[in-house]
């Protein structure tokens, strides 16, 4: 009998306690349109989330629900959460066991959105991850076929709905236990841990769709704007002081520079190191001696794109320097590298700032990187100065967000079909290439260096270096001598106005 199975589950693992056993299945008879039990076999090999596709079925067979991925998602949604505690009941579990260990905390909720297949596992296994080695480390490359691709009746049926505004935006809180609809993810077995930053309600979630381990959101409980300023900082440290384990960091809040939400104030963060992170401190700046901040570590780092890191014992030292490089940066313009603050009253100038904690010599910091961004365009960069170029776009044109800022490549799944056309195009075999990769393809091909035992090794490896003038072309602030002085112009300028300041107070 696959409902008694499915339940037996929930109860073994201890999600569901016996004396709920009889309510839950009872729910779960009513989701499947039936007013009994019947008996259908499993296959005894089927894990969880096999049976819950098997489930799905038979709430197709019965009519509960059609065939559109929407629904079934929505449907599935709704059986998981009949095993997923309470928000109420979560968010007092996470803070007792954040009273003995934050990481024990964050185990158990990441462990819960998993299980109750709110973190997508199956979908986010395929994808293609590998890593390429670089003069920069070691780039993380993901091409992404974790979200299913809409069909034509999808995209019809989001057409015809009826436009709603509630929730105001995928982000928001009211999202926690919302049914979803045809235009509208699925969030009945979603949960927030509630928590204070500063003074304000924030929350923390995992993202359904991972990119790296324990991707998670915190998110402002108020729908506001993403700004990038003083406060901004303020709360990627103390988030890193509640959660030592993870790095938290912010997109930046200008269009083309910004992340793909700006109309919601959240950070994205996780248990992971980027490739941005382990960078080595850039050989060719001096050792710059602050004196505004004589607490505060100012190093930059060796990097493609503009990288300022600060450490420092004080989490109020790190927030000032921070947001003194900010202003002095938002207003900033060096017309020899391309950098104009503004054009008219549009400014162009922001940060995209990540925030961790590090050991330097047995003592414990608050680390802080500001990335320099530029959103100006140009007649011979309409998309962006400061933006992967036209010639790279046959392989990532989409904005540069935190992740790709950190080292971690998000791209495209068209890619999976094209990068094996452009295979067999390298190989002369019969292909159907698209015709925007074919300048790159023929670069390949004249430079040669593959053959066909290892032309998907070869093929990802090119796709890597592409990557990595990608980061190169979003760089304000290019690793070549002019560009080198051009930085270093900017950090003394913006430490010596700090000073001058400093001395008039």
């Amino acid at each position: 009998m696959i409902v008694d199975q499915f339940v037996d589950i929930a109860v073994k693992r201890g999600e569901l306690v016996e004396a709920d056993r009889v309510y839950v299945t009872n729910r779960l008879l009513d989701l499947l349109g039936w007013s009994e039990k019947r008996a259908v076999a499993v296959d005894v090999a089927a894990d969880r989330l096999a049976m819950l596709d098997q489930l799905t079925e038979l709430a197709v067979a019965s009519g509960v629900i059609s065939e559109a991925l929407a629904e079934r998602e929505i449907w599935q949604s709704k059986v998981m959460d009949l095993f997923v505690p309470r928000p109420s009941e979560l968010n007092a579990e996470f803070w007792e066991l954040y009273e003995r260990s934050p990481r024990e905390a964050t185990d158990y909720f990441y462990e819960i959105s998993k299980a109750s297949d709110y973190i997508k596992t199956r979908s986010i296994a395929k994808n293609i991850e590998y890593r390429v080695e670089t003069m920069y480390g070691e780039l993380e490359m993901t091409i992404n076929l974790s979200k299913p691709e809409k069909d034509p009746k999808q995209i019809a049926l989001e057409k015809a709905v009826k436009t709603v505004a509630y929730p105001l935006c995928p982000l928001c809180l009211e999202n926690e236990g919302y049914a979803g609809r045809v235009d509208f993810p699925a969030r009945t077995n979603h949960r927030i841990v509630r928590l204070r930053v500063g003074d304000e309600g924030w929350g923390l979630q995992y993202s359904p769709y991972a990119y790296y381990d324990e991707h998670c959101i915190f998110l402002s409980a108020e729908h506001r704007p993403m700004v990038i300023e003083r406060a901004t900082f303020a709360r990627l440290v103390e988030i890193t002081a509640q959660f030592p384990d993870y790095f938290v960091g912010s997109n930046a809040d200008l269009p083309i520079v910004g992340g793909s939400i700006l109309s919601h104030d959240h950070y994205q963060g996780g248990r992971h190191t980027f490739a941005m992170a382990k960078a080595p401190v850039h050989n060719d700046f001096p050792t710059y001696s602050w004196g505004a901040f004589p607490d505060v570590t100012v190093e930059i780092v060796k990097w493609p794109m503009s990288v300022i890191r600060l450490r420092a014992a004080s989490g109020t030292d790190i927030v000032a320097a921070a947001d003194a490089i900010l202003q002095k940066w938002k207003s900033y313009s060096d017309a020899s590298v391309g950098i104009l603050a503004y054009s008219n009253e549009e400014r162009h100038n922001t940060v995209t700032p990540i925030a961790s904690r590090c050991v330097v010599d047995g003592e414990s910091l608050f680390e802080l990187a500001l990335v320099l961004r530029n959103n100006r365009r140009t007649a011979e960069h309409p998309e962006g100065l400061f933006h992967p170029h036209q010639e790279l776009h046959h392989i990532k044109k989409e904005n540069i967000g935190l992740i790709e800022v950190m080292g971690l490549a998000v791209l495209p799944p068209r890619l999976k079909p094209e990068l094996e056309e452009v295979a067999r195009y390298l190989l002369d075999q019969p292909n159907a290439m698209a015709d925007y990769h074919k300048e790159w393809a023929d670069r390949l091909k004249r430079d040669g260096g593959f053959d066909a035992s290892s032309m998907t090794d070869f093929v990802q490896q090119e796709v890597g270096k592409v990557f990595e003038q990608v980061l190169t072309d979003a760089g304000v602030f290019k690793d070549t001598e002019d560009g080198i002085r051009a930085f270093d112009r900017f950090m003394k300028s913006m430490m010596e106005t700090e000073e001058i300041e400093n001395e008039d107070k």
